[in-house]
């Protein structure tokens, strides 16, 4: 006969270090059943690692993940009401504006990232690529460039605030406007849609997170900090450029204000499998476990980060963020 960890015959000191085991998500408890992930495409290598990591420790539990632009997973939540465990977005801010507070309560903030231009060596006038000289080469009618949906996914939107940016920056005047007119036609719902053209040579260049190039083994151009949405010291600055995208109702608009890039996930409200749901959050923003897969790849941790709804944040979670103010 061997008690429970929790029951009365098991030793005062087992019993605690039982429950401060389960609260780390490290407990022996038969988690079970599948986990629904919604997760921007820019996730979609660390999550793959993850999930796989987590399965060693609980076997019971089973992944349905799904990549996709980070608004396109809100609204199959918010608009398809498509049953959703978990949701990680590439920005912390559309979980704030399309699913709180009627889809979800809270959110933290876990990663961080830049904008960089990606390529291949047989990209054209590659050899020639500079940060002095990318607009002109981008700009090159023989050049073929890709980026995101800015409507669907914040890497489009936030390639439109780097050109703006890069504008302001390199005070060439109407810069952005030329950039984000040339070659539509290579406009994809997410970023890493535009990895297939690039690999084929139907496009030279995409304005794209540097994780993404990491992963990949790409080429990639580091762009000046002014420019690359990556540093919270740049905040201000980056607050002086704005993008218009589609809103949280059908033919609406908001408007996105530049700010440093950070990743946000939240459990939704009716999260099926909430037990297990915790346990993989917990996992996710875990310094040792998933941060550090995260980091690995290319995406630096920020947390603790604070959390305007600290206070929604389940008591499970809240030790990986702070109150906001």
């Amino acid at each position: 006969h061997q008690p429970r960890p929790d029951s009365a015959e098991t030793p005062p000191v087992i019993r605690v270090l039982a429950l401060l085991l389960t609260a780390l998500g490290l407990g022996a408890e038969d988690l079970s059943g599948t986990l629904t992930i919604f997760h921007a495409g820019s996730l979609a290598v660390p999550m793959q690692e993850m999930t796989a990591a987590f399965q060693k420790q609980h076997p019971g539990v089973q992944f349905r993940l799904e990549a996709a632009g980070s608004r396109d997973c809100a609204r199959k939540v918010s608009e398809l009401g498509k049953p959703c465990d978990i949701l990680a977005s590439a920005d912390y801010l559309v979980i704030d504006a399309l699913l709180i507070p009627k889809h979800a309560t809270w959110n933290i903030r876990f990663a961080t990232n830049e904008m960089c231009i990606v390529y291949r060596e047989q990209s054209r006038r590659a050899a020639e690529l500079t940060t002095a000289t990318w607009p002109d080469i981008l700009l090159d009618p023989k050049v073929a460039i890709g980026r995101a949906n800015p409507d669907a996914d914040p890497c489009g939107y936030r390639a439109v605030l780097t050109c703006t940016l890069a504008e302001q920056h390199l005070k060439k005047e109407g810069l952005a406007a030329a950039l984000l007119a040339k070659d539509v036609q290579h406009i994809r719902p997410k970023e890493t849609d535009l990895l297939a053209l690039l690999e084929i040579g139907a496009i030279d260049y995409i304005f794209i997170y540097r994780s993404i190039a990491q992963q990949h083994g790409l080429k990639y151009l580091i762009l000046p900090d002014e420019i690359n949405l990556k540093q919270p010291r740049l905040a201000d600055l980056y607050k002086s450029v704005s993008v218009e995208v589609s809103g949280k109702t059908p033919g609406s608009k908001t408007t996105i204000i530049g700010e440093p890039i950070a990743y946000g996930v939240t459990i939704p409200r009716g999260a099926k499998n909430n037990p297990a749901a915790e346990a993989f959050v917990a996992f996710l923003l875990d310094k040792n476990r998933g941060l550090l897969i995260m980091e690995r790849n290319g995406q630096k941790p920020m947390v603790p980060s604070s959390s305007a709804s600290y206070d929604q944040i389940p008591t499970s979670l809240k030790r990986f963020a702070s109150p906001r103010g």
